[in-house]
């Protein structure tokens, strides 16, 4: 007996991640019989786009707050669907997972792949990224999000253009416009932007997907450098690349009547 209370609405499948996979996912897996999903979002953006069905925002409280949580439920599974940059939360649900017993898989899209014409310019980090920069442009398109602005902020020689959903909450250059937007961006879109302001330089996450791809398409066309923060490592024990073979995973356990990391 696993200890847990069993829901009236069947086991719990924890969802982590407000990205597009992750809404994806719920989607595909939201009206499975005996299966209620539960999607967990960090609370970072004042106004996310929810998923189907259940959600929750806000932290757990680290590694024993989610393992409080998991135990307290009768929990299926946890898949992190989380950005590819989310290391601190995917970190947390490996070793919350590993402690309550519950199977965890990871989903998370393959990195972008460069094709001929492209100049990239992989680091493996925000600060490596500013010490490449001042060689490559003076006129840089920075578009990492809104909390990672403040290892650029010293680069007083360099102007640069943020884009970002929400408002940025750290330091910023001192010649620096910030433009509030969402994606997806069109590569027509994207080409006039660089044009209007003269961008040189992109520097961008290794974050994959199509969503935000177009800006790389319009860096080729334009013969822009790209200076391209590599992503951690993931570490969970099972993963998989798309939001159907998570479905896949999920519903193949809950066919047979196991929990999804069962045989």
């Amino acid at each position: 007996m696993s200890g847990r209370a069993p829901s009236a609405d069947g086991r719990v499948l924890l969802v982590l991640g407000g990205t597009s996979d992750a809404r994806t996912l719920a989607a595909l897996v939201a009206d499975t019989p005996g299966l209620r999903v539960v999607s967990s979002l960090a609370g970072r953006t004042r106004a996310p786009v929810l998923p189907v069905g259940e959600s929750r925002v806000g932290g757990f409280g680290g590694v024993p707050g989610l393992v409080a949580w998991l135990r307290a439920r009768d929990v299926a599974g946890v898949v992190d669907a989380t950005h590819p940059f989310a290391a601190r939360i995917s970190a947390h649900a490996v070793a919350a997972c590993a402690e309550a017993g519950v199977p965890l898989l990871r989903l998370q899209r393959p990195g972008w792949t460069a094709v001929p014409g492209d100049d990239w310019h992989p680091v493996d980090s925000a600060e490596h990224a500013a010490r490449v920069l001042p060689d490559l442009a003076r006129r840089v398109f920075l578009t990492t999000g809104r909390l990672e602005t403040a290892p650029y902020a010293h680069l007083d020689r360099l102007w640069f253009l943020l884009r970002s959903v929400e408002p940025p909450t750290g330091a910023l250059p001192r010649a620096c416009e910030v433009l509030l937007a969402r994606g997806p961006f069109t590569v027509e879109d994207e080409i006039a932007l660089m044009r209007d302001r003269r961008v040189e330089a992109i520097v961008t996450k290794d974050s994959g997907g199509t969503q935000t791809a177009a800006k790389l398409t319009a860096a080729r066309e334009l013969g822009l450098p790209v200076v391209l923060i590599r992503r951690p490592e993931a570490t969970a024990p099972e993963q998989v690349a798309d939001a159907a073979s998570a479905a896949r995973w999920i519903l193949a356990r809950a066919a047979a009547g196991g929990t999804p990391g069962g045989t």
